[in-house]
């Protein structure tokens, strides 16, 4: 699924697109995404002025004036500028209209995404309140990782992925930033050291700003707002390698699965 970088990439791809432009018109062609896409949608957002684009944790945010646009790509989505007559496909279910050479669709196989509007303070809204720091802002701290992870039992990729401690450190990213740090994800995240909570805080940093200047990873389903594909995958070590040689020391990479996730690992770089 789209993780931070994708998710980042893809909020740099459509903010100098739509920023500053009026919503002229809202088509809605299948309402039933994750959440049920209120019967108001199309009316609340015709008319509004897009001031800016941000990103918190997995959720692009579309702010104007009034209120904010939240998005989820969900498993499968995305987001592309399309001129107005360009033809819809399946899976093409809602289309933001801002101009007649700008068009803001949402794409989603697998209809696991979102689309919410909502008035008021975001940092409030039930999706975003209880979410944890931004892995590459300075509030993301090895100390603060390091308290928070104390007397915790459960496995720190586990811990990782949570959202509560620190957001966006999806699947691919967690094997990635575990495997670099040479900590097994199956440790119990109250066991590792003040030295691997500075590792693995330096190696999320690394990993994520090293996808997001590649354009994120790509997978199946996702295509960046340009239409054209990340290339962070051609650097992957441990994701989608299961039983093939580690990159580093030759051994057979382990694969695993962890709260129903793929979870590939070393057994001989990672303790």
């Amino acid at each position: 699924m789209p993780e931070l970088p994708e998710v980042e990439t893809t909020k740099r791809g459509i903010s100098p697109h739509i920023t500053g432009k009026t919503i002229q018109n809202v088509v809605v062609r299948q309402r039933q995404l994750r959440w049920l896409i209120e019967p108001n949608f199309e009316n609340d957002l015709k008319g509004e002025k897009i001031e800016s684009v941000e990103r918190r944790a997995k959720y692009l945010l579309i702010k104007t004036q009034r209120g904010t646009l939240i998005v989820h790509l969900g498993m499968s989505g995305n987001l592309r500028i399309v001129p107005n007559n360009f033809p819809a496909t399946a899976h093409d279910h809602v289309d933001i209209i801002l101009d007649e050479n700008t068009v803001l669709r949402f794409n989603d196989q697998r209809r696991f995404g979102a689309m919410v509007w909502t008035l008021g303070d975001i940092l409030k809204h039930p999706l975003l309140r209880d979410l944890g720091v931004e892995p590459l802002s300075d509030a993301f701290t090895t100390q603060q990782f390091f308290q928070l992870s104390r007397r915790r039992r459960v496995p720190i990729k586990t811990f990782l992925m949570a959202g509560k401690v620190v957001v966006g450190v999806g699947n691919i990213y967690a094997n990635e930033a575990l495997f670099m740090a040479e900590i097994l994800p199956t440790r119990h995240a109250g066991d590792l050291s003040l030295r691997d909570c500075e590792k693995l805080v330096s190696c999320i940093r690394v990993i994520l700003a090293q996808a997001i200047e590649k354009g994120g990873t790509t997978l199946r389903d996702f295509v960046s707002a340009d239409g054209k594909a990340g290339y962070f995958q051609q650097q992957l070590h441990v994701y989608g390698r299961g039983l093939l040689p580690c990159t580093r020391c030759n051994q057979t990479l382990q694969e695993i699965r962890m709260a129903n996730r793929t979870t590939v690992f070393c057994p001989n770089c990672q303790q």
